[in-house]
């Protein structure tokens, strides 16, 4: 998986939410270092009370490679191997041995052993990264015998790989005829990451970054693609992929993090046995220079690919980026952090500010900001929805404001407050589906591969507290403005305009490089190619014995799991319900309204008005106030609609309106203000705000495509099975994004804002009356005092007359064949079938499903032969859909005939009990995955508040592990019938024009 670290992984959906966990508490945690295996060096260790943690160091004696083990009393295990990676190229060779290194190793020397163990394993986290300078395979399991199956899995995988020709060709690049077995048909380049990149450059967002990076590096390593450019994958040769396997992947030029409460030496133990021993020391340097500055800032002119759009008007992105100091250095970075958050951190901050109420583009870029993750920094701000003749003046008014802050500083207000949110992000336990351990091992890791002590980096408090006095000077952060960006010259202005040939262009390329490929073979090369697709096609279909590698069983899984306990306790005339979990210090505070029914017009805006709420003024004050409020006393404020179906009929729903907050102990009664005052005295008289706020939210929804396709697909696909699946289009998927640009369009034009405007008022003033309620998640010890405050606050309150109609939608239910055109290179494709609601008997059948013929069927024939980056299938219980999507996919028409290939394949094949067991570890690990304590609070509470009780959890997690094979067949029969399936896709007008004869309605984004 490529990753710039933004984002992790991209999520589908949870299943139930589930969570089993012990976790610390906000006591100050110390230990003493485990006793330490004889292979390993014992060098020292650091207390963080703030993370209650101590970060120990080890080394390796013979091949001094580095252990840095995270103590903790988290339950939540992880482990990671890093090494650092420097191409010196853009064909991706760091990328796809990430990929092919996980394809097969000297212990187990099965096609597909990643995969493989996913599916035999109770992991929280498996995944793999390649970043612009370093690879990483992080794991995380709770379960001991797991993590002890998995970290052998994965230590012979890194350092004893196979890099099988075959798996090149699957997972890098190959060509093949497009009819198969015809030597007369036409060249086509395949390979999962060669798809996964032209899926990704496809994000104009991408293309520019990945610009942007390459002109201010223009000598190191960073001025490549280390995901790989699609024109350049193909020249990669597997000897240059084992080659630089050899180069990069050897215990001294690595890195282990782990964390958790498994002892050390048993680690180092398996660490020893399984890799370490084999080898001798070697003297690698892998150490990136730093890059040759600028004496002067460069001046960029580029174009970036923008398919079906007329008007290319307001399509420019104007970006400026500067090179910072290294990122090793935490006080630099720091004090850079700080500057960022005070030019950027929210829109009373001055560069925000001025980016967003510029004519010169409709929003600021998504790319604004600090980025740390190569050796030397970067700071990046500018404009989208420019075009190219402003690029002069959008510089000077970027320069104009640097150059304010240098002369007169900012309001002390705004510097402590972008301080207090460092504190609290030092402060906050995350989790989920990236787990805590592994947040602070990846937010180590650059640091620690560039020779930084892990334990400087997570521990920020020192230099918090230093830069509590430094700002007391108001020439701090003047000079701050000076040094790191009003007198450094190595600086970059990019103007990247939009081109609507470029696509066509690319593609005409790849044919002729293909066509004179075809032109130069000979009979040879074409029986070659011929073999290779053949042997390739034999070795993903052949069975592996899967008994090599180690597995958890269904008798390893407990019987059951820890639910958090809430505790009714009114405040004021309001229900509210507590939560003692161990938040470290911060408090979590939600007002919940049951959903009035609005009118159809107002309900579509809904969504619109939840993003629109924290970001105006409030209880009198104008947006800049109110955002300068919010930064210095909370963590964020957020408002959303939460709308499930019923657990017995989908066309029935319950809609709850959440304003939620989180803040430190101390700013609590802030936090409570703040979040009645938004509620109920929001403004929405600010109407340049507002077409302000409309044109920031277009451009987001609109980057969201190519990164998260397979879910608007599958959203698309069941948008006529229930009020859910219905709204969920409209509020959150394709249709949304339809109208939002349409809005947009409207705004931009002069017309309808006073409208708008007054339609969010209503939906204000309609909320206001419905009945609410509280949830609070603390520390236990907290929780009186907290209780006392907001009796305070909510004195007055009363929820007896504050009785309206219900949120009630009209019964929903129709199938859609749509395909939607777009700006991409892959396609994605979703398939729908209505089933039963979650009560049913059959329910845990049809979950169970899901992952039966992912593992079994898709991953193969769509992933390893199509060249699909992903693929999959699930149960979805808000909609009662049963769903198949594919991920940045070459094919189209073949990916909806192996969605039913894959019904026909569980019906007439004989399957291995295995198989039913994996799909089954596979849910359960879902529903067992642990979140952050306040996060597992959350999720109870809601979950409750929709009708999933703790009672009803417990009960549908016993059914899953009830499943048998014959209820996988018998449901998919039942159910899964070809003439109520529902189609969407996602894909390039150009590919929905050449697949015309699927006779689907096509709709332009």
């Amino acid at each position: 998986m490529e990753t710039n670290l933004y984002a992790i992984i991209a999520q589908i959906h949870e299943i139930s939410g589930l969570s089993n966990i012990t976790y610390f508490t906000s006591k100050p945690y110390q230990v003493v270092h485990s006793m330490t295996h004889p292979a390993f060096e014992f060098l020292h260790q650091t207390p963080i009370p703030t993370l209650n943690l101590t970060v120990e160091e080890y080394r390796h004696r013979v091949t001094r490679a580095r252990h840095f083990h995270l103590e903790s009393k988290d339950s939540n295990n992880a482990f990671l191997v890093a090494f650092p990676t420097v191409p010196q190229d853009s064909t991706g060779v760091a990328h796809i041995l990430e990929h092919t290194t996980l394809c097969g190793s000297r212990r187990y020397p099965v096609r597909d052993p990643f995969f493989m163990m996913i599916r035999r394993s109770l992991n929280t986290f498996m995944n793999a990264f390649t970043a612009t300078d370093w690879t990483a395979y992080p794991f995380a399991s709770q379960n001991r015998k797991d993590f002890d199956n998995l970290i052998q899995v994965y230590l012979d995988a890194v350092f004893f790989p196979i890099l099988d020709p075959l798996d090149f060709s699957q997972e890098g690049h190959r060509v093949e005829f497009s009819v198969a077995q015809d030597p007369n048909s036409d060249l086509v380049y395949k390979g999962v990451v060669y798809n996964e990149m032209k899926g990704a450059m496809s994000a104009p967002e991408r293309q520019v970054w990945q610009t942007l990076q390459s002109n201010l590096f223009p000598t190191i390593t960073y001025h490549y693609n280390s995901g790989g450019e699609p024109s350049d994958i193909p020249k990669l040769s597997h000897e240059q992929l084992k080659a630089f396997h050899r180069r990069h992947y050897h215990p001294s030029n690595a890195v282990f993090l782990t964390y958790g409460n498994f002892a050390v030496e048993d680690q180092h133990a398996r660490m020893e046995e399984c890799a370490l021993r084999h080898f001798d020391p070697q003297d690698l340097d892998f150490t990136i220079p730093d890059e040759q500055r600028y004496s002067e800032p460069v001046v960029v002119e580029s174009s970036y690919s923008l398919d079906n759009e007329d008007d290319l008007s307001n399509k420019t992105h104007v970006v400026m980026g500067w090179l910072l100091g290294k990122s090793t250095d935490l006080r630099e970075m720091i004090s850079a952090e700080l500057l960022s958050g005070v030019l950027l951190d929210n829109s009373a901050s001055p560069l925000r500010k001025a980016l967003e109420t510029s004519d010169l583009g409709t929003a600021p870029s998504e790319l604004c900001g600090l980025d740390t993750d190569t050796r030397e920094a970067m700071f990046v701000c500018g404009l989208e929805g420019s075009d190219p003749d402003q690029a002069p003046a959008a510089e000077e008014l970027i320069l104009g404001v640097l150059q304010d802050v240098a002369e007169h500083g900012v309001p002390q207000a705004q510097v402590e407050a972008v301080l207090h949110q460092l504190e609290l992000s030092q402060r906050e336990i995350g989790g989920g589906r990236f787990p805590f351990g592994l947040q602070l091992m990846v937010k180590a890791l650059s640091p620690v591969l560039h020779g930084a002590d892990p334990a400087e980096i997570l521990n920020i408090d020192p230099i918090l507290n230093e830069l509590h006095e430094k700002i007391k000077d108001p020439r701090f952060i003047k000079s701050l403005a000076r040094k790191l960006l009003l007198n450094n010259p190595h600086r970059v202005r990019l103007t990247m305009v939009p081109d609507p040939a470029m696509s066509s262009r690319m593609k005409d390329q790849e044919k002729e490089n293909l066509a004179n490929i075809r032109a130069a073979m000979s009979e040879q090369d074409s029986r070659r190619v011929l073999e290779l697709a053949s042997t390739l096609k034999h070795r993903q279909e052949a069975a592996d014995d899967p008994e090599i590698l180690p597995k958890v069983t269904q008798e390893d899984v407990p019987d059951t799991i820890k639910i958090p306990v809430g505790e009714e306790k009114p405040v004021a005339d309001m229900a509210a319900t507590w939560f003692a979990q161990g938040t470290n210090g911060l408090v979590y505070e939600q007002i919940i309204l049951d959903l009035p029914q609005l009118e159809p017009e107002l309900m579509e805006l809904l969504p619109l008005y939840c993003a629109c709420l924290t970001e105006v003024g409030s209880a009198g004050r104008d947006y800049l106030q109110t955002q300068a409020l919010q930064a210095s006393f909370t963590g964020g404020i957020g408002s959303r609609a939460s709308v499930r179906a019923s657990l017995n009929d989908i066309q029935r729903v319950k809609g709850l309106f959440v304003l939620s907050g989180k803040a430190l102990l101390r700013n609590q009664q802030p936090l409570a203000q703040l979040l009645e005052e938004t509620l109920d005295q929001a403004r929405f008289d600010e109407l340049p705000r507002l077409r302000e706020l409309i044109a920031q939210i277009r451009g987001h929804r609109e980057s969201q495509v190519t990164d998260s396709g397979h879910v608007l697909a599958l959203t698309a696909a069941s948008a006529g099975m229930g009020p859910c699946g219905h709204l969920a289009q409209h509020w959150g998927g394709l249709q949304s994004i339809q109208q939002i640009k349409a809005l947009d369009k409207a705004l931009e034009a002069g017309k309808e804002l006073k409208s708008f405007a007054a339609q969010l008022e209503r939906i204000r003033d309609t909320l206001i009356d419905a009945p609410r309620q509280l949830l609070v998640v603390s520390e236990a010890s907290q929780q009186e005092a907290i209780h006392t405050s907001l009796n305070e606050q909510w004195a007055g309150w009363s929820n007896r007359h504050n009785k309206q109609a219900s949120f009630a939608p009209q019964p929903v239910s129709f199938t859609v064949h749509q395909a939607w055109a777009t700006n991409t290179q892959v396609n994605f494709c979703a398939k729908a079938y209505p089933t039963v609601a979650q009560e049913h008997p059959d329910a845990p059948a049809l979950t169970v499903l899901g992952p039966f013929l992912r593992n079994g069927y898709l991953h193969r024939t769509i992933r390893e032969q199509g060249g699909a980056y992903g693929s999959g299938a699930g149960y979805h219980n808000d909609t009662s859909a049963f769903r198949f999507f594919s991920y940045r996919d070459p094919r189209l028409e073949e990916t909806l005939e192996d969605f039913d290939r894959a019904l026909e394949w569980l019906q007439s094949e004989r399957h291995e009990p295995r198989l039913l067991e994996e799909a089954i570890l596979g849910i359960i690990s879902d529903i067992d995955r642990p979140d952050s304590p306040a996060g597992e609070a959350i999720g109870t509470y809601f979950a409750a508040l929709h009708g999933r009780t703790t009672e009803q959890r417990l009960r549908f997690r016993k059914q899953i592990l009830q499943v048998k094979l014959e209820d996988l067949q018998r449901v998919a029969q039942k159910y899964l019938l070809p003439e109520v399936a529902s189609i969407a896709v996602i894909s390039s007008p150009q590919t929905l024009q050449e697949h015309s004869q699927l006779g689907l309605e096509i709709h332009d984004l």
